[in-house]
């Protein structure tokens, strides 16, 4: 989910289908232009990342339903609770588990849309999604994936291997 304020102050939120980190501390977004979001971030130069959970699904559906151009108020009839990032000039929704405050680094047109790249400047993370090292644990998200081929959402939730080992058998000396 892509938060933004618009010019009245108020929030927007988008859902991200395209789009995600491409770098240790920077993430890529893919937008059509003409979306409210993409004139926030021209105007705020900033914008949170979100993680929603399963438990606001059909909030978060909704507003990759429906337009700010069209309904200005979109993020208020959800019912979801927004406060300011102390970090950025977008807003924190209270409700999502982990968000990622980020600034605009670089805005790029592109033949598929407008490709926008963040700088990551601060994870916030609920305490019910870390472990006992203070670290997000995937698996206490309640995240949830689209899926272009059947319009779903499927829950996230079982690790089913650990990066960078499960595939060693297949490693030559």
């Amino acid at each position: 989910m892509i938060g933004t304020y618009n010019e009245d102050d108020t929030v927007d939120q988008m859902m991200m289908a395209w789009g995600g980190i491409c770098a240790e501390d920077m993430v890529a977004l893919n937008l059509e232009a003409d979306h409210k979001t993409v004139a926030n971030l021209k105007a705020r130069g900033a914008f949170t990342l979100a993680i929603p959970g399963t438990d606001t699904l059909e909030e978060s559906d909704y507003m990759g339903i429906v337009s700010s151009n069209k309904v200005p108020d979109k993020f208020a009839r959800t019912g979801l609770h927004a406060v300011k990032s102390s970090r950025v000039d977008a807003p924190v929704v209270e409700e999502y588990p982990v968000t990622l405050e980020c600034v605009v680094e670089r805005m790029e047109d592109e033949p598929y849309g407008l490709r926008v790249l963040g700088r990551i400047v601060n994870v916030l993370a609920d305490e019910s999604v870390l472990d006992e090292e203070g670290l997000i644990d995937a698996g206490k998200l309640n995240a949830f994936l689209f899926d272009q081929m059947r319009n779903g959402y499927y829950a996230v939730g079982d690790k089913i291997g650990q990066a960078w080992k499960s595939g060693a058998r297949f490693l030559k000396d």
